[in-house]
């Protein structure tokens, strides 16, 4: 699978802001939107690049407004950290064959 990831996303840097966080990573769809970080940084973090593919294959798996609107509603009930596609996310950072069958551009 195809992954992009992009360096300096103004989507990144919101959700940065609304997580009162310094740097960010947020999935829409295939891409991995990077705030504050470079994508060298990003890839040699690899729970961190785990955690993110995770949500890529969330995206892949639900489709985009299904996904969209599910995270957001849960999130709304749950918060952020209690968020199920969170939880999953983080579980998916010692996963070490989610990184199988991935390139990166």
């Amino acid at each position: 699978m195809k992954i992009r990831i992009k360096e300096n996303s103004w989507l990144a840097k919101l959700a940065a802001y609304k997580l009162n966080v310094k740097c960010c990573a947020i999935v829409i769809g295939t891409t991995i939107h990077l705030y504050n970080a470079s994508k060298s940084e990003f890839i040699t973090n690899t729970t961190w690049l785990r955690h993110e593919i995770c949500h890529v294959n969330q995206w892949k798996k639900h489709g985009y407004i299904y996904f969209l609107f599910h995270y957001l509603w849960l999130s709304f009930l749950h918060g952020y950290w209690r968020n199920p596609y969170e939880m999953e996310a983080r579980n998916a950072e010692s996963d070490l064959t989610i990184l199988n069958n991935i390139e990166l551009n």
